[in-house]
């Protein structure tokens, strides 16, 4: 299967040169998300959890929009830019992979898009 960009209608519109969402062999990358509200596409501020739900939605919402849940995530990957935050994005994660949650890497980074303090990527399976 040739690589894809399916449309997306409730994702925040991206901050560079890159697609939110690509499909390939069966496999379904989404693009690193920050707290964006997609309706406006303001950064939500508040605080690493209050980030990371905002992150989950948005995730929830692009994997919605091609078919697919949470439930079909295989991996994550987490950005944080201070690792003291770790704890509070880790609980809010766990309500939205409550059982077999994916494999997933973590680590901290210097900085982030638009001062953005979590940032998440998945991959899924079809």
């Amino acid at each position: 299967m040739p690589k894809s960009i399916p449309p997306v209608a409730h994702a925040p519109n991206p901050v560079g040169p890159y697609s939110v969402v690509t499909e390939a062999n069966g496999l379904v990358f989404v693009s690193g998300q920050v707290a964006l509200d997609p309706a406006t596409g303001a950064r939500i501020t508040g605080g690493a959890a209050t980030e990371t739900h905002r992150v989950m939605e948005n995730i929830r919402a692009i994997l919605g929009d091609v078919g697919l849940s949470l439930d079909d995530v295989v991996k994550t990957t987490i950005f944080v830019t201070d690792i003291g935050d770790y704890a509070a994005v880790n609980e809010v994660y766990a309500e939205y992979f409550p059982a077999s949650p994916p494999t997933r890497s973590a680590v901290q980074v210097a900085t982030l898009p638009l001062g953005a303090s979590v940032e998440i990527e998945v991959v899924a399976a079809r």
